[in-house]
């Protein structure tokens, strides 16, 4: 990783430009997104569909080759939605699509790639109509989607549940354990009594976060120069030592 040479005042105006540019195309998709909004390059990020509910502190990182992805597919106009709870997580290239409901808890994490689908979208003999039983999926609190895997219809994931890179998830899982393969399996439970923190516990209190990524902000970007922020975006080659 390298240092962000961008003065202060520099990245608070590029922080209002991206807040502007969520509450002009992204928030009006959603039925409901919840403040302090963290959407890194929102204009990687696509939401389509209608009943698309966002808690708050949700944060989404899109990239260009890698967009997040939330869309409803209802089975007719105005039907099928999406709830994502409170301080989840989307990274690059996370999907979620809905034909009925998709609930995500609160502080789920979704790693690169990983993905979550209520329906098949056809049969496999009729090749253009879905199936006609709802098979809504469900994640718990504090679910973690590794890297690459994917929850398929009808799937309940308990709280604090792990599911590991490139698994697929057939069936319902308890709460605290992990589940790995293809079709995932239980590979280890999880201790209920060991201390955790959470994504939910980081943002409980939304705007002491906020105050303190500022103040980390202004420390670390203090003695960022103007010229030199210039010339490091005009040269990158200047930079390759850092």
């Amino acid at each position: 990783m390298r240092r962000d040479v961008r003065p202060y005042w520099v990245k608070r105006l590029y922080l209002k430009f991206r807040a502007f540019w969520i509450w002009w195309f992204l928030a009006p998709r959603c039925e409901s997104l919840g403040a302090f909004s963290t959407i890194m390059s929102p204009w990687f990020v696509i939401i389509s569909g209608p009943n698309i509910r966002i808690g708050h502190s949700f944060t989404a990182i899109g990239e260009m080759h890698h967009p997040v992805q939330i869309g409803v597919w209802g089975r007719n106009f105005g039907e099928g939605r999406v709830e994502i709870g409170d301080a989840c997580l989307m990274s690059p290239g996370a999907r979620i699509s809905a034909s009925d409901e998709v609930v995500l808890g609160n502080g789920c994490m979704m790693a690169h790639g990983s993905y979550i689908t209520d329906s098949d979208w056809h049969g496999l003999y009729d090749r253009v109509n879905r199936d006609g039983t709802p098979k809504p999926v469900r994640l718990g609190d504090n679910v973690w989607l590794g890297d690459r895997s994917t929850v398929l219809k009808g799937v309940t994931i308990g709280d604090n549940s792990i599911v590991a890179a490139s698994s697929v998830v057939t069936k319902d899982v308890p709460a605290n354990v992990i589940v790995a393969g293809n079709p995932a399996v239980i590979v280890r439970e999880l201790d209920e009594d060991e201390p955790r923190y959470t994504r939910e516990d980081m943002f409980r209190n939304p705007t002491e976060t906020q105050a303190y990524f500022d103040a980390l902000d202004k420390s670390l970007l203090a003695d960022n120069s103007f010229w030199r922020w210039v010339i490091y975006s005009l040269y990158p080659r200047s930079r390759r030592r850092q």
